[in-house]
């Protein structure tokens, strides 16, 4: 299998292509700002990728890659009523991950992009489900 496609955006990578329409439903709310905030991504879609895992895709990251993780729409995202985006660690924690719906999609990016944040806080933020909705404000 190829390497991992170098990407001047954060990389989101199809590995499923069972459902036409829930991918293009995923890729427009990725793409949907959020107020003045959006995601800066770059979407791949290669069959070669199709199937694979989150372990086997370690593998596939081409030495000197820009990156400090990917996003995943597999399987589960495109089935999931909210579709799940898996996000995979591949520096602090190589092959930790967690899932995020397509409308927090933009924080994510936008701060492990710009190293605001650590990859492990969102991880820990997710809800018991593994799913990041975004941050809620104390009560």
């Amino acid at each position: 299998m190829k390497c991992i496609p170098k990407t001047k955006d954060s990389l989101v990578l199809r590995t499923d292509f069972s459902d036409e329409k829930a991918r293009g439903a995923i890729c427009a709310a990725i793409r949907e700002p959020v107020a003045e905030f959006r995601a800066f991504v770059d979407l791949v879609t290669d069959p070669e990728y199709d199937g694979i895992t989150a372990e086997q895709l370690l593998l596939l990251i081409p030495q000197g890659w820009d990156h400090t993780f990917i996003f995943i729409v597999d399987r589960i995202a495109l089935s999931h009523p909210e579709h799940p985006i898996l996000v995979v660690d591949l520096y602090t924690e190589p092959g930790r991950t967690f899932r995020v719906i397509p409308s927090s999609m933009w924080g994510v990016e936008n701060n492990l992009s710009l190293a605001n944040m650590d990859f492990a806080e969102f991880a820990d933020a997710a809800d018991q489900d593994g799913v990041f909705r975004g941050f809620t404000d104390p009560v």
